[in-house]
């Protein structure tokens, strides 16, 4: 599938050039376009608001389900799920009928970017916030060579130079290790970005945070736009040394509660058990992961397997009746209208609208955590991010055609032609 050179990489039918300096992505999770231009407005973010100007600031889509790991493996790997086969944070594996987390690399279906760069020479450095991620991103790369680190600001002060390329890469980048539910996880990641590219002086440079932030806060307000502010401080010193980036994001985030405040949510099994009785469907809720604080594992995108005898279309006419959906397809329709891997959804999938959340029973959801009204995606709603390149790209489409999977195949165009003034 791949074919690689030092002058040209092509992996998963994707053609990159080797760039000539640093080329970077950065993922901000959860990153609706809105935090970007509140925090312009708010006059936060003076390096973003040079390159709005002298860039190039679009909006593009994410891939479907909108949660963290499809998303960060299509741009890891420049393909949709249906291609890398990452379709959600969790799933029931079709092999053992287990509900189980999707960040062992075993559910990888081709290699990603940085393998084949690597391969080809590349020196890569990927830092994302929690460490679910990173196996899948880091899967293939070899650390006895000096040319490769890929660790989470997570478990940065274990990291080992055999596993993560780094020994206790907190100690190393002089940055202590923060809360995972905090802003200063994703600022680690920022940090030691920074502190990667000239210590390390990586090619390829993948940096990806967490949205604990915009769980909490709506743009415009005092702690997005601290957040923001944040980002830019960072963001000015990667582009003064050089480097040609790409700013997108996994998912949007809207807001998911009734006006009291409380969670809007239809839990699906709930229905379904009252609607065709117990046992005869199983909801899977593609959000779920080890973080569950801030969104109680409540998220816009769940997919249900149901028994043979049940009548698949009376229970697709049924979910769409209820209020607050915004669309039900069988596998077919759902694998071939979001590019999702068949073989790893259910019989149909759910989708609700803008300010609803999908859940499977109520006693199901701790929700006591919620200390702030719920924020939270999964569904088209959270679809539209921003795609943001320090180098202007002419002619560079916009959204739908546009997707946060096609950062690497731009900034390492970018960083291969950029100096060639």
């Amino acid at each position: 599938m791949n074919k690689m050179s030092r002058n040209d990489i092509t992996v998963n039918d994707r053609s990159y050039p080797f760039p000539g300096r640093t080329a970077v992505v950065i993922c901000l999770d959860g990153c609706e376009p809105a935090y970007i231009d509140a925090a312009i407005e708010a006059g936060v973010m003076p390096t973003m608001k040079r390159i709005r100007e002298k860039g190039t600031m679009h909006l593009a889509h994410c891939v479907i389900p909108s949660f963290t790991n499809p998303n960060n493996m299509s741009i890891a790997t420049g393909q949709p799920p249906a291609v890398h086969g990452i379709c959600g944070n969790f799933l029931l594996d079709p092999d053992t009928g287990e509900e189980v987390m999707m960040n062992d690399p075993k559910f990888l279906r081709v290699p990603t970017i940085f393998k084949s760069f690597y391969d080809a020479g590349a020196r890569i450095a990927i830092v994302t916030a929690k460490d679910k991620l990173r196996a899948l991103l880091g899967h293939g790369l070899k650390f006895d060579e000096g040319r490769a680190i890929c660790f989470s600001t997570e478990k940065s002060n274990t990291t080992t130079l055999e596993e993560h390329g780094v020994d206790n890469a907190s100690e190393e980048l002089d940055i202590p290790v923060p809360s995972v539910y905090s802003a200063e996880l994703s600022e680690y990641v920022f940090n030691a970005g920074v502190k990667l590219m000239t210590s390390f002086m990586p090619d390829l440079m993948y940096l990806t945070t967490t949205d604990y932030v915009q769980h909490k806060a709506a743009p415009g307000t005092k702690d997005a736009n601290a957040f923001y502010e944040m980002f830019d401080s960072y963001l000015t010193k990667l582009d003064s040394l050089g480097a040609a980036i790409i700013v997108t994001a996994d998912h949007g985030m809207k807001a998911k509660h009734k006006s009291d405040g409380t969670p809007d949510v239809i839990y699906l099994q709930d229905l379904l058990d009252k609607s065709i009785g117990e046992g005869a469907a199983r909801v899977i809720l593609p959000i779920t992961d080890p973080y569950v604080v801030h969104h109680g594992a409540l998220g816009s995108f769940a997919t249900a397997y149901l028994k043979p005898d049940v009548d698949k279309m009376a229970v697709i006419e049924k979910i769409k009746a209820t209020e607050g959906i915004d669309l039900v397809l069988d596998r077919e329709a759902a694998a071939a209208r979001f590019d999702l891997p068949a073989d790893r959804i259910g019989d149909i999938v759910i989708v609700s609208g803008e300010n609803q959340v999908l859940g499977t029973s109520a006693d199901r959801h701790d929700l006591t955590a919620l200390d702030v009204p719920l924020r939270s995606h999964g569904g088209l709603s959270e679809q539209v991010i921003p795609f943001i390149s320090n180098v202007a790209i002419p002619d560079l489409p916009e959204a739908p055609e546009l997707h946060n999977y096609d950062a690497y195949y731009y900034v390492t165009r970018a960083a291969a032609t950029a100096f060639a003034k």
